[in-house]
């Protein structure tokens, strides 16, 4: 591979304002954004209020952008903020085209889009075309009647011979995923929600109509886009029965009853996202990133035959594998084998739709959570919160949102979903009124303000993590080989680039741990995940404190 020059310093040391008040890509052009940069989902509902509803709104994200500068971060990516009746909150949207009061107005979007650019700072779209709203103006005209000219821009079938739905399809959030229309005596699939109908992506209608949307976003100035489930567009033309799956179990959600083998990931939409990927072309530097959680032998097909579809299908692996040094190690060395040429890597930890990292293995580990997923080859996704160590939040009944949490119990989303807590205070400087969801039961010591200025924060970690992903190429674009280490507990790796060599050192054990160097070398501490060890030398070997990651250079 050819090695390409750091061209970012590292980031301003100054605390934000806002604490206070086109080569083909199917090239592997290294120096573009959206391979040495990160991306930082914002959820808007729970950014930032500025409005005194509860509920976060754009000039709140606007308001934040001196925080995402100083953080360090390159893009933000914002789920949908599109008119919608919020019954999965914002995924189900009326009018691809707008912005839904609650968060503001098309010109707060666009001045949101200018002081992001003037910040440095890229704006990533939440695109959602497999479905819209059934108050969507396309889908009142489909179901008017059967004659109606957009009746086939959604996906309509007659019932069984029984009268009952159509084949076996279910709803990834409970249920059957076929509604039935009394007016016109036919079925309409939703792969969500009844009041999410799927969209007919085999109609050149629908397909030409989305590509305008994309289109008028970008002429905005929108920098990308992250599709919404990408790999459902397309469906089986026959609509046959899915399989039943051998491994489902009884608290598992009802949609593993099925192995999803024609309503989800069939080999045509490979074809679709190539079209979307056309539209962004004749535009410079934009990135497409997909949703898709799939195998990692599926997941990279999503790269296209020939680097013709997605820049970025998104790669979940680590949200979905255990949290073992070798496990880890091993999901790392297979993501990188299946890779296609020129194909570049993504790491996640988390999102809207998933437990937060620290609720899942921990709070000491989550700081080796974040050095692996900042050190690792390729470009990755920092979910709002996870900086300051958002945990679980409890959900009293009475405040539970999540659609899904209310046809399955125990499968919802809100606890990810919370408010961002910038400061100590009642409203934690997210609102000045009680929020939409509740806060963390510590968030009076758990906000920014209260953690950017300590240094062994896990806040300054990740900003110290960012910083050195900007001044090392190594760790933006550079080379990436396992390690072998003797202690199972430890997962080791080099970055290299241009002379530059950097080992990373991660113990996913509580045991301290002495680490062997390799002979002949001298390396030097660039940052501990815990705090007192940076400029510290070390040779023949090092010692690595239990759950501690250890970023090391060779000098």
């Amino acid at each position: 591979m050819a090695d390409v020059a750091g061209e970012d310093s590292a980031a301003d040391a100054a605390r934000p304002t806002a604490l206070s008040g086109s080569a083909s890509r199917a090239v592997p052009d290294r120096t573009v954004w959206w391979k040495r940069g990160t991306v930082y989902q914002v959820y808007p509902r729970s950014f930032q209020d500025t409005d005194g509803d509860g509920v976060g709104d754009l000039k709140g994200i606007t308001r934040r952008l001196d925080y995402l500068a100083w953080l360090g971060v390159d893009a933000v990516w914002i789920s949908p903020i599109y008119p919608s009746p919020m019954a999965d909150f914002g995924y189900d949207v009326a009018d691809y085209c707008g912005i839904d009061p609650l968060f503001g107005t098309l010109a707060d979007f666009d001045e949101l889009v200018a002081e992001a650019h003037r910040h440095k700072l890229k704006v990533i779209l939440d695109f959602v075309p497999n479905h819209s709203s059934i108050a969507h103006p396309w889908f009142r005209e489909s179901r008017s009647s059967r004659e109606n000219p957009r009746r086939d821009w959604y996906i309509w079938r007659d019932p069984a011979r029984d009268g009952g739905p159509p084949n076996n399809w279910l709803s990834n959030f409970g249920g059957p995923a076929w509604t039935r229309d009394e007016a016109t005596g036919q079925y309409y699939y939703h792969a969500f929600l009844p009041e999410q109908p799927d969209l007919n992506w085999r109609n050149p209608a629908v397909r030409a109509a989305m590509h305008d949307v994309l289109r008028f976003w970008l002429d905005r100035g929108v920098d990308g886009f992250r599709v919404d489930v990408i790999w459902h567009l397309i469906k089986d033309e026959g609509f046959r029965d899915n399989p039943e799956n051998p491994d489902f179990q009884p608290h598992l959600p009802e949609i593993n009853r099925f192995t999803q083998v024609y309503s989800a990931d069939r080999p045509e939409v490979l074809a679709v996202i190539a079209q979307m990927r056309r539209v962004l072309d004749a535009y410079d530097d934009r990135v497409l990133i997909g949703e898709i959680y799939l195998p990692i032998e599926r997941l990279v097909a999503y790269y296209g035959a020939d680097l013709d579809a997605a820049d970025l299908p998104f790669n979940f692996q680590l949200i979905q594998t255990p949290w073992r040094a070798d496990a880890v190690a091993e999901l790392v060395e297979n993501y990188e084998a299946a890779l296609p040429p020129g194909g570049w890597p993504n790491w996640v930890l988390g999102n809207h739709d998933q437990p937060r990292i620290a609720a899942r293995i921990g709070a000491a580990q989550a700081r080796i959570a974040a050095m692996l997923l900042l050190t690792l080859r390729g470009t990755p996704t920092l979910y709002y919160g996870d900086e300051i160590g958002l945990d679980h939040v409890v959900i009293p009944p009475e405040r539970v949102q999540d659609p899904w949490e209310r046809n399955e119990p125990g499968h919802g989303r809100d606890p990810e979903r919370t408010p961002m807590q910038w400061e100590p205070g009642p409203f934690a400087g997210f609102s000045t009124v009680e929020s939409w969801l509740p806060l963390s039961a510590d968030a009076a010591a758990r906000n920014v303000d209260a953690l950017c200025d300590v240094p062994d924060s896990i806040l300054t970690l990740y900003r110290r993590l960012l910083g050195l992903r900007r001044e090392h190429a190594a760790l933006a674009i550079g080379g990436y080989r396992t390690v072998p280490t003797g202690p199972e507990a430890i997962f080791a790796y080099e970055r290299t680039h241009e002379g530059t060599r950097i080992r990373v050192i991660l113990n996913f054990g509580n045991a301290p741990q002495a680490l062997a160097l390799p002979e002949g070398s001298a390396w030097t501490v660039l940052l501990s995940s815990a705090a007192g060890r940076t400029g510290e030398r070390a040779a023949g070997q090092i010692p690595v404190a239990g759950a501690e990651g250890l970023i090391l250079l060779q000098t």
